[in-house]
């Protein structure tokens, strides 16, 4: 007995006792470090670079069950993986996936999985437990060794101010110390860490199915974030805009009940030396799920023309604008003769609270034919509450008319209720052959790779707000969420205007909105914005008055076969050039600041001669924004120019 007494105890203590991993990216300048103890921290470093300073994780589940307290680890393995999958939506055909992963298995049935890829790490927990679970918490614990800058976007919302998760996931960004987080607010993610040596991080989440999204407050010690999450509700009445939200009025004491064995999400830092970087990364796609629709030709991306940004504002006709079956054909008549793929009808076309009541003054069927005749599709508008009162019914009887897809609107909410229901749309929308744009939604977290129906997602604080905010900093934020807020998903941003300001100039405008920045600027934004489905967000009047930038916008596609980020630094310029089949196209952009640019075109195939159409900021755009120059002239890789954009400027090519 005493002989088995030792040798327990000495296992025990050895199985208890303080232990380290570490873990390398494939090129050795990402080291992980696993400290278990009596709890489990990682830290990361980046060559000589400390990016993340020992950080706390642990899921406290039903019955204060605290996985990662007192941790004991059974065993451990290592792997190394090289591999690529098929993109076909995506700003690339292809994304190689090459990464180093250790896996750690603790008594209690749960794993910890983390990986080291060249660009950034990730973790997250597994169970293996045989019945149902209820999670009460996650602990995600991000503490910095220095007070850094952050690009912060905090919840604004203030629809409910006694449940700050009720948000439209629209702000820009606060540059911050970390230790002047606002006290007792919430941030939403992506946000970003800029560190010393021009180092900068991005913190983003994927695989987010059943589970609520992640929130980051300031910890007790200042020096760092820790996580919030929405409790799962219990309770909801209808509120917000026109009431078309579910505002939540009880929540639950937990965050979801769910499968005992299941995947956690994953807990996502992006490192980059480069800013440019962050403009061309694939780390949410690489670290999402498959897709679930097995065949996808039916998926069709591609350019809309959007009634409800220019108040369904059009002229020099001969009859009454509005939402009513003229207006729609001319819009209709407009995307055709333009070769724009779609045409959505926004809000007003239905009843709102009941998508099944046609406006009489639209009718549906018969633009459904008239958009059928000239090889355009037809997408609806509805808000997530109508449609999710009947969500097999909405979309069986519109596929059966011959809609292509929905815009779903405010939804605006990422506890594990809406997430789910959210995975409930897609799959039935895929049942239907149904594409999908969520408006009013929180930022993409992969689920755009396991449902590629979804092609846009907004959580971006896009064009529309230029009908009403006279003072935000529009260039600054294009040239912020560039490198932060795409490189979680595409963006429903909502580009096209014709009517361009300086910054002087600007005002908003109801009916005849503006766009801050200059007209290069905008054509730019259908090159560097991530959107399979991407609008046109003025008239067509305007397009049609302004048909050499139309002829431009209308020939940029909306996916691509390759992606290089060319140049840029956060909140100051970017410059991208994607590829699909043999033509390049190239967006460069700049804040308020003008700025001289250098082109190097480089990235063209050797040994050939390309011609560029170049739109660029013309010699007076610093007083008429709609100023441009056009130009078409001959480069090949080895050509290098420069280019003046104007404050607010940019710079757009299609080079064949």
């Amino acid at each position: 007995m005493f002989i088995l007494f030792c040798f327990v105890f000495v296992n025990l203590s050895f199985s208890q006792k303080k232990q380290d991993f570490v873990l390398t990216s494939p090129d050795g300048k990402i080291e992980i470090k696993i400290l278990v103890n009596d709890k489990i921290s990682w830290s990361i470093s980046h060559e000589k670079d400390l990016i993340l300073a020992p950080s706390e994780m642990s899921v406290t589940l039903n019955e204060n069950v605290v996985l990662g307290k007192d941790p004991v680890v059974l065993n451990s393995k290592k792997e190394s993986v090289d591999t690529s999958f098929e993109s076909p939506f995506y700003k690339k055909k292809s994304v190689q996936n090459k990464y180093n992963q250790l896996t750690l298995n603790f008594k209690n049935d749960f794993s910890i999985e983390y990986r080291a890829f060249d660009d950034g790490v990730a973790y997250r927990f597994i169970t293996k437990k045989k019945k149902d679970i209820t999670i009460k918490n996650e602990k995600v614990v991000l503490n910095f060794d220095q007070d850094y800058n952050t690009l912060m976007p905090y919840v604004r919302d203030l629809r409910n101010p006694k449940d700050p998760y009720i948000s439209s996931f629209e702000s820009h960004y606060e540059n911050k110390k970390v230790s002047e987080f606002a006290k007792d607010t919430l941030a939403f993610l992506p946000f970003l860490i800029d560190y010393k040596n021009h180092k900068k991080a991005v913190f983003l989440e994927a695989n987010m199915e059943d589970y609520p999204g992640l929130f980051m407050t300031n910890n007790t010690t200042k020096s760092g974030f820790e996580s919030r999450f929405p409790k799962y509700p219990l309770k909801e009445t209808n509120g917000g805009f026109n009431y078309l939200n579910k505002l939540i009025t009880e929540r639950a004491d937990y965050l979801v009940k769910t499968k005992g064995s299941r995947n956690f999400p994953w807990r996502i830092i992006v490192i980059s030396e480069n800013d440019a970087e962050l403009a061309n990364n694939d780390i949410v796609q690489k670290l999402s799920e498959p897709s679930k629709i097995k065949y996808i030709s039916w998926i069709k991306p591609g350019k809309v023309a959007w009634d409800w940004w220019n108040d369904w504002n059009i002229y020099n006709v001969d009859f009454k604008a509005g939402i009513n079956t003229q207006t729609y054909k001319y819009y209709i008549d407009f995307a055709s003769k333009n070769n724009v793929e779609y045409v959505v009808l926004d809000e007003g076309w239905s009843v709102e609270t009941d998508i099944m009541k046609h406006n009489p003054n639209v009718d549906l069927e018969a633009l459904i034919a008239y958009a059928k005749e000239r090889n355009v599709g037809v997408i609806l508008w509805c808000s997530w509450m109508a449609l999710n009162n009947n969500i097999e019914g909405v979309f069986e009887n519109y596929s059966k008319l011959g809609i292509k897809g929905f815009k779903v609107d405010f939804i605006d909410r990422d506890d594990a209720k809406m997430v789910n229901s959210v995975y409930d749309i897609a799959e039935k929308a895929a049942k239907y052959k149904l594409l999908l744009d969520f408006h009013g939604m929180y930022k993409p977290t992969g689920i755009q790779r396991t449902y590629p129906n979804i092609l846009n997602f907004e959580g971006v604080k896009g064009l529309e707000n230029n009908k009403w905010t006279p003072n935000d900093d529009v260039p600054l934020y294009d040239c912020t969420i560039s490198f932060i807020r795409m490189m979680a998903g595409p963006m429903d941003y909502t580009p096209g205007a014709m009517r361009n300001a300086t910054k002087s100039e600007f005002k908003p405008s109801h009916s005849n909105p503006v766009s801050q920045g200059t007209r290069s600027h905008q054509l730019a934004l259908y090159t560097i914005f991530e959107a399979p489905l991407q609008m046109m967000a003025d008239s067509p009047t305007s397009y049609m008055k302004e048909q050499e930038s139309t002829d431009f916008i209308a020939r940029i596609p909306t996916t691509f076969d390759e992606t290089v980020a060319l140049d840029g630094e956060v909140g100051k310029h970017v410059a991208i050039a994607r590829r699909k089949a043999n033509t390049w196209y190239l967006g460069a952009i700049t804040n308020w600041d003008s700025r001289e640019i250098t082109i190097d075109f480089s990235f063209l195939e050797k040994g050939k001669k390309f011609e560029a159409e170049i739109f660029s900021d013309g010699i007076n755009a610093d007083k008429s924004a709609v100023d441009y120059k056009r130009e078409i002239i001959t480069v090949d890789s080895t050509t290098k120019l420069k280019y003046q954009l104007a404050s607010g400027g940019g710079l757009a090519m299609i080079i064949k």
